[in-house]
């Protein structure tokens, strides 16, 4: 977009994440351990450097929150799955996803989601049993 200033996810994304830990909110950070005992018999995992781990973006008070300017991925998967994991491990109990809203998405200067498109696809997924309460906050320029 020639001639145009753009918002930097990774900017946005910091200057929110600054601002969450001043106020005092703490990231939370688990260890994954996965299974092995649904690989084909003979299949021997190889050894990885890394260990690999969930992180919610902010927590206080039993309060979740996810800021995600990002891949559209992380947006349903943040609530659909990633909320309700931090729940049953007894750090939160209500969570909120900060995402921009379509206008704030068109100048960014990356590809990235948007509130409408997660609303869409919470609406087509339906009702589910699974999940903790959420509120989809949509930020506007």
């Amino acid at each position: 977009m020639r001639d145009k200033v753009l918002y930097s996810p990774r900017s946005l994304n910091k200057a929110i994440s600054d601002g969450f830990l001043e106020l005092g909110w703490e990231k939370k950070r688990v260890l994954c351990e996965y299974p092995t005992q649904y690989y084909a018999e003979g299949y021997q995992m190889p050894q990885v450097s890394k260990g690999a781990f969930r992180e919610m973006d902010f927590i206080k008070n039993k309060l979740g929150v996810e800021v995600q300017f990002g891949k559209y991925s992380f947006m349903v998967y943040n609530v659909c799955a990633k909320m309700t994991i931090f729940h049953n491990m007894g750090f939160i109990d209500v969570g909120i996803e900060i995402v921009p809203v379509k206008e704030l998405a068109e100048d960014m200067s990356s590809g990235v989601s948007y509130f409408e498109q997660f609303v869409w696809d919470l609406e087509q997924r339906g009702v589910s049993d699974i999940g903790i309460p959420v509120l989809i906050l949509g930020v506007a320029p």
